[in-house]
């Protein structure tokens, strides 16, 4: 059992009789399984008996195409299993395409570890949807939650987390400063200011149009105005 797909299961198959019928019980290595069973049965009284695409099914059903195809690349099982990929999550891929592997409906979360690149983006995503200051990746509570069970896990710092927000940031504003400059319609530019609770005023810059039929609010700028009040 050298082919490559045999990494994604446990390395002991189980020898049965189910039915009076001969055949090898393959357990998924997964620590989720995202199919029905975690198993495989593969039938020894067959002509193809030696077939592994049942094992493919499952595999690229539970760990993803991408994973399937990195792991075909190898020599044979051992050199997956010993390369580290499963644990580390070494497979190729960008974690929007996981999602959209996910599907929509309940949240369900892959059994795969984020690599380092993925773990970078999740957080600058985490702190900028949540508010969160970008200290909180340096939070004692936080890093006992995220590497009990798998110390080695790979957290950014903030200043990592700091220095991507604002690079990200960066790409953001230019490109939508190169999509409302090829914009071809009306652009309606709006402004807003006010005083906050502690007496310090603000204003803000926006612009509306329409994208594909949907409305749509930008904000430009967001600055202190230098006066003690609006």
């Amino acid at each position: 059992m050298k082919a490559p797909v045999y990494a994604f299961f446990k390395s002991d198959p189980v020898f049965q009789h189910i039915d009076g019928r001969p055949c090898h019980v393959f357990t998924c290595a997964a620590a989720h399984c995202r199919n029905p069973t975690n198993t495989v049965h593969r039938y020894l009284d067959t002509k193809d008996s030696n077939s592994t695409s049942g094992l493919r099914k499952h595999a690229e059903k539970c760990w993803g195409a991408e994973a399937l195809k990195a792991a075909q690349s190898a020599a044979d099982a051992n050199t997956v299993r010993s390369s580290g990929i499963l644990a580390s999550g070494s497979f190729s891929g960008a974690i929007d395409k996981i999602f959209e592997r996910l599907g929509k409906g309940r949240v369900t979360y892959s059994h795969r570890a984020h690599t380092k690149v993925e773990s970078r983006a999740e957080c600058v995503r985490w702190v900028a949807e949540s508010l969160h200051p970008v200290g909180i990746v340096g939070d004692r509570g936080f890093l006992s939650i995220a590497k009990t069970g798998r110390p080695d896990h790979y957290i950014p710092s903030p200043s990592t987390v700091s220095r991507d927000l604002k690079n990200a940031f960066v790409k953001c504003r230019n490109r939508i400063a190169k999509y409302l400059q090829e914009y071809d319609g009306a652009l309606s530019f709006a402004t807003d200011a006010w005083t906050s609770p502690n007496h310090r005023a603000f204003v803000a810059f926006t612009v509306h149009l329409e994208h594909n039929g949907v409305p749509l609010s930008l904000l430009l700028d967001f600055v202190e105005h230098n006066s003690p009040s609006l």
